[in-house]
């Protein structure tokens, strides 16, 4: 008997319809001969309603963390005695538990938590008494401080791989709105072609270029534990894509390009005229960290000067944008320690990334990938790579654009249009 973990996300069961469509598409898998357990996001948009019922309460509803944490996680507690109610009622047994019941234990970070151990006893023992167990994603419990805690926003797929990894189970499905893993976004090319397998490391690529099927921390998760992942649709039978790590790759072909994604949230920072002496980039970059900010890509320009004691270069780096504010604020106020003339901010940034693991082994991707750029009139303003990617910043309004043109340069585009069944790919 096979132990199956499934995860459903908010446009899964945004619904009572929904809710019921899930609860069936459950039971079949059980009455497949498997055990199963379930993982599911707030329904729809809760969360973000909940997040506004908060800002109309309070100024800052972040200056109180544990009660947020507290108010979010009651959207998918709805979810999970939702989907367990229908489940009772079509005849089969089921159990819903929170985060914290299901043995989720993390740090005592609110907000962003990070899953320390996880210790699943309840949900083996309800699974082997018959039972499908629903559980709430998105969350956890600290054992110190006996608090609730989220994972941050797309952390039910974190939970759904950590609970796989902990039970051992022979597959984790991330059930969505679209059939699996495309090779771009197909709401935004609609030509794009579905994956039936990519390799983990591709995966984690495409997560942290902007590809919003996969959350990067469960991606991550699945490499460390070697857990497979298939990615489905929710509204279709289709078998989807398998994320495979470990031995379930061994022997297949590696793509030279897996994919093509697009980030639109991302944020350049310029800082113009530091010092260029040793220790400032280290200075700088501490005071990024120590507000708080995870930095993508880095550019330094060619220092100018009249000599070596007056020599400036320009430092320019990428970020989230919801870290903009906080860090140009840390700038400024260690303007005189750091030395720098002024920075400068453009939020009307896009990131364009080419992702593949045959990049290792094979020549030719760099000049593809600018040859089709340059043939569409795309202005580079950064570029970074890594062993199996290459990413470049362009205006917001050019970077789809530039996606597109890229996709049928390295021949990803296909004759069938992509189905998306709902609307989030969430």
């Amino acid at each position: 008997m096979a132990l199956i973990v499934q995860k459903f996300g908010g446009s899964s069961v945004g619904d009572a319809d929904k809710i019921k469509h899930v609860a069936r598409r459950v039971i079949e898998t059980q009455k497949a001969g498997n055990q199963v357990v379930v993982v599911v996001s707030a329904m729809g948009d809760t969360t973000d309603e909940l997040l506004d019922l908060a800002n109309s309460v309070a100024e800052d509803p972040y200056q109180s963390p544990r009660e947020l944490d507290m108010l979010l996680t009651s959207g998918e507690r709805i979810s999970m005695s939702l989907l367990a109610i229908a489940i009772n009622a079509l005849g089969a047994k089921s159990q819903s538990f929170t985060g914290s019941q299901a043995g989720i234990v993390t740090d005592s970070v609110h907000g962003n938590a990070r899953i320390a151990e996880v210790t699943p006893e309840r949900i083996r023992e309800s699974v082997e008494a018959g039972n499908i167990a629903i559980v709430a994603g998105f969350q956890g419990f600290n054992r110190e401080t006996k608090d609730i805690t989220t994972l941050g926003r797309g952390g039910s797929d974190t939970t759904a791989v950590a609970l796989a990894a902990g039970l051992g189970a022979d597959l984790c499905e991330i059930y969505s709105d679209v059939d699996g893993v495309y090779t771009s976004d197909p709401r935004m090319i609609r030509g794009a072609k579905k994956l039936d397998a990519i390799d983990v490391e591709s995966m984690l690529e495409l997560a942290a270029a902007g590809a919003k099927i996969l959350h990067i921390r469960a991606v991550e998760f699945a490499r460390r534990h070697n857990v497979d992942l298939r990615v489905r649709s929710t509204f279709s039978t289709d078998p989807g894509t398998i994320v495979y790590s470990g031995k379930a790759g061994a022997g297949m072909e590696e793509s030279v390009v897996s994919g093509v994604a697009v980030d639109k949230g991302q944020t350049k920072i310029m800082v113009i005229g530091i010092p260029d002496v040793p220790g400032k980039a280290a200075d700088l970059f501490t005071v990024v960290a120590d507000a708080g900010a995870n930095i993508d890509m880095i550019v330094q320009n060619t220092p100018t000067g009249s000599d070596v004691v007056d020599a400036v270069s320009d430092i320019g780096f990428t970020l989230p944008k919801s870290d903009t504010k906080k860090v140009v604020a840390a700038l400024e106020a260690n303007k005189e320690k750091l030395g720098f003339r002024v920075v400068e901010v453009d939020e009307e940034i896009g990131k364009l990334s080419v992702v593949g693991a045959g990049m290792r082994t094979h020549s030719g991707v760099s000049a593809t990938l600018f040859s089709a750029l340059a043939k569409a009139g795309i202005n580079i303003e950064m570029i970074s790579t890594s062993e199996i990617r290459i990413s470049v910043i362009t205006s917001d309004d050019q970077v789809e654009a530039a996606a597109r043109a890229v996709h049928t340069a390295f021949g990803l585009d296909s004759e069938i249009e992509a189905v998306v069944y709902a609307g989030t790919g969430r």
